[in-house]
């Protein structure tokens, strides 16, 4: 897409939620951004991943045999759903970063690593 330079810097959830803040305030959608409806367009953009997957079969790690072509547009669809979430968890009051460790930390204790997992339970 022309206009679309690389950005190099360091990305962070907090930095995320603040652009999109800032570009929700810009174009005066604040009102829109209830988080039902973000939600709901969090859920269709995991529907265009879900697409892009669809008659893929098992795909390899690194999608080697993926053309560079579809390999950006899983990028920009995965950004959409990264977008809609961080947007989501603002519009809620969750850190999502303090969310996620917790999170971490509660599945560390309900699968302690000296169980080896082979199976799905």
């Amino acid at each position: 897409m022309s206009g679309v330079e690389e950005v190099d810097e360091r990305v962070s959830l907090d930095l995320l939620k603040h652009k999109m803040a800032k570009f929700a305030k810009e174009r005066d959608w604040d009102h829109f951004h209830t988080p039902r409806n973000l939600l709901l367009a969090l859920v269709g953009e995991v529907g265009e991943v879900s697409e892009i997957f669809q008659w893929k079969g098992e795909v390899p790690k690194g999608l080697p045999d993926w053309k560079e072509e579809e390999k950006i547009h899983l990028g920009e669809e995965l950004s959409d759903v990264l977008l809609y979430l961080v947007r989501l968890a603002d519009m809620c009051g969750i850190d999502l970063g303090k969310a996620a460790l917790r999170r971490l930390q509660l599945n560390a204790i309900k699968y302690p690593a000296s169980n080896k997992y082979t199976q799905y339970p």
